[in-house]
C-alpha cells in the first residue's frame, strides 16, 4: 500500500487491495462493519473483499446502480439498516463503488448518529480522481445535482487502479473527464500530457500514474480551502453548465454520465472565460473538438436555455442572485466568482450547439 503523501484527504493507492483493507479495518476489528456498494459493484467487486476479517454480507447495504438512485429514498435505506444492524457511533461504513455511492454512503455516515468513520474504495475512474476525494457528501434532490449534503472527509481512500480494468469504455471515458479538469487547473505541461493521452485505447500503467497526479491536484485545492469558501471552487470548473446539462438529461429521460456532462460543461465555460477573460479562443476549440471525437455531441435547443439557465441558478456557488463561475484566464490561471450575464451564459450555449 503506497500513500500519497496528500495533505486533507488521506489517500493510498492499493497493492494487494483485500490485504491492504484488512490492514486499515485492524482499528474496527472490535465494531461493527458494514459495507455500502451498488447492485452492479456487489457483482464485480464485492467478491474481492469478502472474505478480509470484519466483512459480513449480513452487514452489506446493496442500493440502486446509477445516480438516478442517489437521493433521499436510498438514503433512508441506508439509516435503516445501520440502525437495524446495531451500528454505534464506533462503527464503521465501507463506501464501495461509484462516485453515487461514496457520495450517499459519506453523507450517511456523516450524519448518522451525528457522524461515523467512513472508508471509501473508489472502482471507477471518476470515483478514484473526484467523488471519494475532498469530504464532499451528499445527495440530489428535486432534480438538483447535490443539493442536499455536507463536508466530512472519510477516513481514508484506498484507490486500487486494477478496478479500471472492470469498467466499459463509456465509464471510463467518463472518469477522465474529472482529470482533463484537473489539468486544466494545473497548467500547460499537465493539459499536454492529458489530451495527448490515448483514453480510447488506454496504457493502465500509464493511466494508473495519471490517477496518482489528479489526485494530488485535487488534494491541494482541498487542503487550501477545506470548505470551498474560496479557491476550492476551482474545482467547479465545467461544472454549473455540466450540472445544468446532467439534469436537463434526467429530464428528458436520456441520462448522459456525469464526466460527460462535465466535458460539455467545460466546453461551455472555456467559451466563456473566452468571453469574460480573454482565454485563448484556440484552446477553447482544441477542447471542443476533442469533446466532439470522445464525448460526441449533447443536443438541446434555444427553446430549452430558460430550463438551463434557471437550473443554473440553483448553484451552490451563487451569491445574491448572481451565477457565479469558475472560469481560466489560461491553464493553470484560475478566476473564481466570475459573474456572468444571462446574454453571455446564453451566447455560450448557442456557440456549444453550434459545433
Amino acid at each position: 500500500m503506497q500513500e500519497l503523501n496528500t495533505k486533507e484527504t488521506s489517500v493510498a493507492l492499493a497493492d494487494d487491495l483485500a490485504n491492504d483493507l484488512a490492514l486499515l479495518l485492524e482499528p474496527y476489528k472490535r465494531e461493527k462493519i458494514f459495507v455500502l456498494t451498488d447492485d452492479n459493484t456487489f457483482k464485480m467487486c464485492f467478491p474481492l473483499i469478502q472474505q478480509v476479517p470484519g466483512i459480513s454480507f449480513d452487514r452489506c447495504i446493496i442500493i440502486g446502480a446509477g445516480d438516478a438512485h442517489k437521493d433521499i429514498a436510498a438514503l433512508t435505506k441506508v439509516l435503516e439498516a445501520l440502525v437495524v444492524g446495531g451500528a454505534t457511533r464506533h462503527s464503521l461504513l465501507v463506501n464501495l463503488g461509484g462516485g453515487m455511492p461514496c457520495d450517499l454512503g459519506g453523507f450517511a455516515a456523516a450524519t448518522f448518529k451525528r457522524g461515523i468513520a467512513f472508508i471509501n474504495i473508489p472502482t471507477t475512474l471518476l470515483a478514484q480522481v473526484d467523488a471519494s476525494v475532498g469530504g464532499k457528501t451528499g445527495i440530489n434532490f428535486m432534480g438538483f445535482k447535490n443539493e442536499i449534503g455536507s463536508f466530512m472527509q472519510a477516513r481514508q481512500v484506498l484507490v486500487d487502479t486494477s478496478l479500471l480494468k472492470t469498467l466499459d469504455s463509456e465509464n471510463l471515458i467518463s472518469g477522465f473527464a474529472e482529470m482533463i479538469k484537473h489539468a486544466y487547473l494545473k497548467g500547460t505541461e499537465m493539459l499536454e500530457r492529458t489530451l495527448r493521452f490515448d483514453i480510447l485505447n488506454p496504457d493502465m500503467k500509464e493511466l494508473a500514474a495519471l490517477v496518482a497526479e489528479s489526485i494530488k491536484i485535487k488534494d491541494e485545492y482541498v487542503t487550501a480551502d477545506p470548505f470551498e469558501k474560496n479557491i476550492r471552487k476551482a474545482l467547479n470548473l465545467g461544472h454549473t453548465i455540466g450540472h445544468a446539462f446532467e439534469s436537463f438529461a434526467l429530464k428528458k429521460n436520456r441520462p448522459v454520465f456525469h464526466g460527460y456532462a462535465v466535458a460539455y460543461g467545460m466546453v461551455a465555460e472555456l467559451y466563456l472565460a473566452h468571453l469574460k477573460l480573454q482565454f485563448p479562443m484556440a484552446l477553447v476549440e482544441q477542447l471542443s473538438e476533442y469533446v466532439k471525437r470522445v464525448y460526441g455531441s449533447f443536443e438541446y435547443a434555444a427553446a430549452d436555455f430558460d430550463y438551463l439557465y434557471e437550473t443554473m441558478t440553483h448553484d451552490k456557488k451563487n451569491q445574491a442572485g448572481r451565477i457565479n463561475f469558475t472560469l481560466l484566464r489560461n491553464p493553470g490561471e484560475v478566476a473564481i466568482n466570475i459573474h456572468c450575464e444571462r446574454h453571455e451564459v446564453e451566447e455560450a450555449l448557442k456557440y456549444f450547439i453550434g459545433k
